[in-house]
């Protein structure tokens, strides 16, 4: 267990530094002068080259990423070149919405899902398996920016029940906590409705009935105990998509998490945002997936990670 958490450690810098490349080269790679769209449209062109020579943007793509490697392993991405403030406090400012939003989206996914994949397995191929199984097939069909938009149109131009944007109170999470889990709430109740009906026909499952032990005892206690693996690995390990979620949710609520910031750095082309929110969503990822990995091992002592 010792050597996989320290080969981890060590594979965690490895790929941040990989992904830094990517999109590094991938936004240098694209057409435009972000100098011409920091120093204006009625700028001159020695306006224009000044704002070059000061952002570094007249030395070689080498230069440019070592420069940035350096000041980013101290926590430095540079400045907005829309905001002109530093990268990590607009990051700091929109991380606690995002993880809000996307905690209290997973909590619902998780105490939706999994007792909606309970129900399916223990009536298997029977009404309320199909019941299930439907809506999870729809929900994992829905276009995310397809249902925020049916959301706000129902609940809050027509209804008047919930804010329609923005993130000024409670009720403001509602409906982007609700859009955001759908997708995650459907693999949740497919993937504990395979693992239940799978561990329910074990032996010691029918052991447990034929001793006379209570219902519930059965499917909680044991049932769910030994079936929880493969729920905990698809929990963390769609944490990724869940992000991916927040980019389109955050960015059709108006909410100010890291995801609509994403979005409005790629439409003004602001380079150092950009990777500076794909570097920390990245380490959020794989530091999700790594947590995935241990908690698995806690649950079952019989898995060992060599």
């Amino acid at each position: 267990m010792k050597a996989y958490i320290f080969r981890k450690l060590i594979a965690l810098p490895l790929i941040l530094v990989g992904v830094s490349i990517l999109v590094f080269i991938a936004l240098r790679a694209l057409p435009g002068e972000p100098a011409r769209i920091m120093a204006g449209p009625e700028a001159t062109q020695e306006a224009v080259d000044l704002v070059t020579i000061r952002l570094g943007l007249d030395r070689s793509l080498l230069e440019q990423y070592l420069t940035f490697a350096g000041n980013a392993i101290r926590g430095d991405f540079g400045d907005s070149l829309r905001s002109r403030l530093p990268v990590i406090q607009e990051i700091a400012e929109r991380v606690p919405y995002t993880l809000t939003l996307a905690l209290t989206a997973y909590l619902l996914a998780i105490s939706i899902g999994v007792p909606a994949g309970m129900i399916g397995a223990i009536y298997h191929n029977r009404w309320p398996d199909y019941v299930v199984m439907i809506i999870a097939i729809m929900g994992a069909s829905f276009a995310n920016f397809w249902l925020a938009l049916m959301a706000m149109n129902f609940f809050s131009v027509q209804l008047g029940w919930l804010p329609l944007l923005g993130a000024n109170s409670w009720q403001s999470y509602i409906l982007p906590s609700i859009t955001l889990a759908v997708l995650p709430t459907a693999v949740i109740a497919r993937m504990t409705r395979s693992s239940m009906i799978e561990v329910l026909g074990q032996d010691y499952v029918r052991t447990a009935r034929a001793k006379g032990l209570q219902v519930r005892s059965i499917y909680w206690s044991h049932a769910l105990r030994n079936a929880v693996i493969p729920i905990v690995t698809i929990v963390g390990l769609n944490f990724g998509s869940l992000i991916g979620g927040a980019v389109v949710t955050e960015t059709v609520f108006n909410w100010p998490g890291i995801g609509r910031l994403m979005v409005d750095s790629v439409r003004f082309r602001d380079y150092p945002v950009i990777q500076g929110v794909t570097l920390v969503a990245v380490f959020g990822v794989v530091l999700m997936n790594f947590l995935a990995e241990m908690l698995i091992a806690f649950l079952n002592p019989r898995i060992r990670f060599d």
